[in-house]
């Protein structure tokens, strides 16, 4: 008889098996399926597994333990004393289990709790907006907040779950990167601007423009051509004055495309000479390195993912 002096079958079992979550094929949870439904195809059944599956963890607990669990006949299926005792033992105790993962918001399907999001102003405005509407929309139990700053979030320090940057190459040890895709800097113009000084055919017309220079960081950027530097007759550290100068007439301005787009399908921007484009770096999905991404990330995450791919392009 297994029964110890100083413990019970339900200790040696819970050291014999290897317990893994509730969501595990465990034998010991097969062993409850079974035992309460006094059926090797109801248990089968209720678990999702075929009946020779359960029937093999079965053997496997027995052999495990050196007693039988559970007595055979060709019409049902009856514990045996040891049997009666893990099951009595046994079953609430994954009941409690089950029903306090289940109490983890983030083993929940659906996400839930706050995301808290950061990114630059100019991408919170023209393509996050967006997202976030949608996210929120697609999961109802969780709130978003979102902090749109020019400078870089420490994330781990300062409490961030993602952080949404636009760059070449970003490389941190401490953070895992996601490359989203390519934003492509493009040419364009208002139409007005073009009515009253032409349209350029080759970069040998662009001597004869004014820009509109978008420049980023210090010192002064300048439009490098064929060899030659255009200086931007307006020049500027801001990506939406630079979008506003070029919708108002005031040049030509490189621009990213996600910036631009909006206003090439309204028409008050033009793409101007299609094949010029450069990259100007890629769209980047940054979490801190934890051994488990929470499932409102990894949520939040394949919606950016789908929004960028949904791109409708635009000429």
């Amino acid at each position: 008889m297994l029964l110890l002096q100083n413990g019970s079958i339900i200790d040696i079992a819970l050291h014999c098996c290897d317990y893994g979550t509730v969501r595990d094929l465990n034998p010991l949870q097969v062993f409850v399926a079974v035992a309460r439904t006094r059926n090797y195809s109801a248990a089968a059944k209720e678990l999702g597994v075929p009946k020779s599956t359960a029937s093999r963890a079965i053997a496997r607990l027995e052999a495990d333990l050196g007693v039988q669990l559970l007595f055979r006949t060709t019409r049902q299926v009856a514990p045996s004393p040891a049997g009666l005792e893990l099951y009595d033992r046994l079953s609430p105790l994954l009941e409690s289990l089950e029903g306090a993962l289940g109490d983890i918001p983030e083993r929940e399907e659906q996400p839930s709790g706050t995301l808290r999001v950061t990114a630059p102003v100019d991408l919170g405005v023209v393509f996050l907006a967006e997202a976030v509407a949608r996210y929120t929309l697609r999961y109802p139990n969780v709130n978003v907040e979102l902090s749109l700053t020019g400078r870089v979030v420490d994330l781990v320090k300062e409490g961030f779950d993602v952080a949404v940057r636009v760059g070449m190459r970003l490389a941190d040890s401490t953070l895992r990167v996601r490359k989203v895709g390519a934003v492509v800097r493009k040419l364009y113009a208002s139409p007005v601007y073009l009515a009253r000084n032409g349209t350029p055919r080759s970069e040998d017309d662009f001597p004869e423009h004014d820009w509109v220079v978008f420049r980023p960081g210090p010192g002064r950027l300048q439009v490098k051509t064929s060899g030659r530097e255009l200086r931007g007759r307006i020049t500027c550290d801001d990506l939406f004055f630079a979008r506003s100068a070029a919708l108002a007439g005031g040049g030509l301005a490189f621009l990213p495309d996600l910036v631009a787009e909006g206003d090439v399908a309204a028409g008050t921007l033009v793409r101007v000479m299609p094949k010029y484009e450069r990259t100007a770096g890629y769209l980047h999905l940054v979490t801190p390195a934890t051994k488990h991404v929470p499932r409102k990330v990894s949520a939040f995450q394949q919606l950016v993912l789908e929004q960028f791919a949904a791109r409708a392009p635009v000429s």
